[in-house]
């Protein structure tokens, strides 16, 4: 379908760059001899090169498929590194807790 896309274009495209429009104007002087001016303009558009136009678009699915991926494994290595800090900060809870009872006077403790 894209192929039949991008044909359609370079059809449409080409069919507009081959435009051209001429005007002539005839103007009578004050002698009465008839003059005559004609001006072509012709305009071109540059052709577009349908193989470099599918590459470009590959080259930027890719993009965005790596780019999703690297998102995905930075969200990974997020969560893994507040797991590992809210393991850390529980340990050191407990250590402490520990150490708090185990230097606490036996009649302090309510």
């Amino acid at each position: 379908m894209n192929t039949k896309l991008i044909l359609a274009a370079a059809v449409l495209v080409a069919s507009a760059a081959c435009t051209q429009k001429t005007e002539s104007q005839t103007s009578v002087t004050e002698t009465g001899t008839a003059e005559t001016s004609t001006t072509t303009v012709s305009t071109t558009v540059p052709a577009i090169d349908t193989m470099a136009t599918a590459q470009a678009k590959a080259d930027v699915k890719e993009a965005g498929r790596d780019a999703a991926a690297a998102g995905r494994e930075i969200g990974h290595n997020a969560a893994d590194a507040g797991r590992d800090a809210a393991n850390a900060t529980g340990t050191a809870l407990e250590k402490a807790g520990k150490n708090i009872q185990r230097h606490a006077k036996k009649g302090d403790q309510h």
